[in-house]
């Protein structure tokens, strides 16, 4: 039998259901601690999510069962989630348009987490008031290491980056990907070109440095560090920042001190888990805060 509790989220009443079911088996990491994670790093969290639309990653039967992209919001989508109508080229569903969900509050995060919603991610533009996109509003580079390379050659490659983004009066921040790579976003407002930009820049690093390429073709990657530079196209999206993971164990896109990366020389440095990134806020605060020039 399904047990189910009802609760209030910030005057919004919302059913949770199937609590103790075990979302992480290596670790026994329940469906009730994914929601208690997204519940407590939601002041965190929200920021990066408001007027983004929405593509979560589900794993109703845990992270080592089926799982499943979702962009369109749910028929059962409670009235006050905020939802916008975008049109989706290429769409592997033949539909012109999606109904995505906005994540722009607290009883919307925890409406997704009980719907076993582990990963969240968004593109690098919002939406305005009225629905309609708006111009791109952060830049991202997607480190994605190729074998025998790890997190550790992607932290070599990210001081590169950065430096030559300072060069260019453009300040990133580094955050894993809660896999094996990492991400630099830098705040961005100089409307669209976001792609171009990036392509360029990881070009002329790649020109400069063997341990980069920008070529997303597997065969010349070993060793290597890919700069994805699509991830800026307008239809892709990238894991949010303190997004959990479906690994072994619940890890998440972490947040990081550019300290972290420099000092780096050893993949596990890197690797933080739901409960130890609850307690580096603690410690840290939020790290893509204001005080940063992340959105």
């Amino acid at each position: 039998m399904t047990e189910k509790v009802l609760v209030r989220v910030d005057g919004r009443e919302l059913s949770l259901s199937n609590l103790t079911k075990v979302l992480y088996p290596a670790g026994g990491f329940t469906k009730a601690e994914v929601i208690d994670y997204y519940t407590r790093i939601a002041p965190v969290m929200l920021p990066r999510l408001r007027g983004r639309p929405l593509t979560v990653k589900r794993f109703p039967n845990g992270v080592e069962r089926q799982s499943f992209f979702e962009k369109n919001a749910p028929a059962h989508t409670p009235k006050w989630v905020r939802k916008v109508t975008l049109p989706v080229p290429g769409s592997t569903m033949n539909r012109e348009k999606i109904d995505f969900a906005v994540v722009d509050d607290l009883p919307t995060l925890v409406y997704y987490a009980n719907l076993a919603a582990i990963e969240f991610h968004v593109p690098m533009w919002r939406v305005g008031g009225d629905g309609d996109p708006l111009p791109p509003d952060t830049l991202v580079f997607d480190l994605d290491p190729g074998a025998p390379a790890t997190i550790v050659e992607c932290c070599r490659v990210a001081v590169l980056l950065r430096d030559e983004l300072e060069r260019d009066g453009l300040e990133c921040l580094p955050k894993t990907s809660g896999n094996k790579g990492m991400q630099l976003y830098a705040r961005w407002d100089r409307g669209p070109g976001t792609a171009d930009y990036a392509k360029a820049l990881a070009q002329r690093l790649e020109s400069a440095h063997p341990l980069v390429t920008s070529v997303m073709a597997r065969k010349v990657r070993p060793g290597r560090v890919f700069i994805d530079w699509s991830q800026n196209n307008p239809a892709k999206t990238t894991v949010a920042p303190y997004s959990m993971r479906a690994n072994r164990l619940p890890t998440v896109s972490t947040p990081l001190l550019w300290d972290e990366v420099e000092k780096c020389d050893e993949p596990d440095q890197l690797m933080f888990t739901a409960p130890e990134v609850l307690a580096r806020v603690e410690e840290h605060g939020d790290l893509f805060g204001p005080s940063g020039s992340a959105p």
